[in-house]
């Protein structure tokens, strides 16, 4: 709960509290003023006719002091209702605004990835039009595989998201990368059971994509990786015939780790707070605490909406946002979660 809030609730507490203190001051007074009246009437009551007089003086002040404590009640019992009424009201308005927030923020998160994601897109579709990726499997001789190789590595030096490029024949062998030396393993790999591998051979013209979900490729030291995959077609020619698949693989861990670390957050929020990426399975794919990644699924209630937030079992706060995508790049069905613990 915010600064903000606090105050807000401690002023309302404040008002309560002077509001009955009056009351009671006022209540003493009246409970004072009455056994004065009644005395009154006792010595008018001693004093026969001649305090006659008086004694209607006493009932009128008895009676007054009665008026008075009936309205005092209903005063003590009127603040104490607003009051709580305006605590209730103060609450869920700060609630929905906290809420608001943690949505907002998980949509600032999800469209700098989305953004990023973006990028990659566009780098391999650019890439597999490259005439060192095309004749390497369009005349797959050592010099030709060796020269693609060199090719990727020099795209490697200025692209330093990426762990590394394949170029993989229609059989799913992995003929050429970008660092052989650093991943020895990854030539003559076989990819052809592999959803990126598949999808990119179906891709309808050049300027088609595919994504895969994020995972740890074993061939790549088992780093985390988002793959983005197209079809290698001949000439280079958007509406070529395929003959090849170029898979890039982008390194995922730093670059998410920068976007679920860097949201703007209070120093005394970031306790108890975690910042997540989740897939369209609800998957964690990047976590602020470092935990959960590739293992934990969030139990996300969207309730059918893109953006939102709610109250948790716990009583936190969880605020999300689906991927709304960037230029070309639909998204694949990704969130942005912020959750809050008490």
């Amino acid at each position: 709960m915010s600064v903000g809030t606090n105050q807000l609730f401690d002023l309302s507490r404040e008002v309560l509290d002077v509001a009955s203190k009056k009351v009671a001051a006022i209540e003493d007074i009246t409970r004072r003023t009455k056994m004065l009246a009644m005395n009154a009437l006792i010595e008018a009551a001693r004093a026969g006719e001649a305090g006659r007089g008086f004694a209607v003086v006493a009932n009128e002040v008895s009676e007054i002091s009665t008026q008075v404590n009936t309205i005092t009640k209903s005063l003590r019992s009127e603040i104490t209702a607003r009051v709580d009424h305006l605590t209730s009201a103060g609450s869920e308005m700060v609630q929905e605004m906290h809420g608001r927030r943690l949505a907002d923020l998980a949509l600032n998160m999800i469209e700098i990835i989305d953004r990023n994601l973006y990028e990659r897109s566009c780098d391999v579709r650019w890439w597999a039009t490259d005439s060192a990726v095309v004749d390497c499997v369009a005349n797959p001789t050592d010099e030709a595989r060796a020269h693609a190789s060199e090719r990727l590595g020099v795209i490697l030096e200025s692209y330093t998201v990426y762990l590394d490029l394949w170029i993989v024949d229609l059989k799913g062998e992995v003929i050429a990368t970008g660092r052989p030396s650093r991943y020895p393993g990854a030539r003559g790999a076989r990819v052809s059971d592999t959803a990126w591998f598949r999808q990119a051979l179906s891709t309808r013209n050049g300027g088609d994509f595919t994504v895969d979900d994020v995972s740890s490729n074993r061939c790549l030291d088992g780093r985390t990786v988002a793959t983005y995959a197209t079809a290698i077609r001949r000439g280079g020619r958007a509406d070529g015939e395929v003959i090849g698949v170029l898979g890039i693989f982008f390194d995922w861990e730093p670059q998410a780790k920068a976007v679920v670390e860097g949201v703007r957050l209070d120093d005394a929020e970031r306790a108890y707070t975690r910042c997540l990426l989740v897939d369209a399975r609800h998957r964690v794919i990047a976590s602020s605490d470092g935990r959960g990644v590739l293992s934990e699924s969030i139990p996300l209630r969207t309730n059918g909406r893109t953006m939102g937030h709610y109250t948790g079992n716990d009583g936190g706060f969880v605020g999300f946002s689906v991927t709304p995508g960037y230029e070309t790049y639909r998204g694949l069905g990704w969130y942005g979660v912020i959750i809050q613990k008490r």
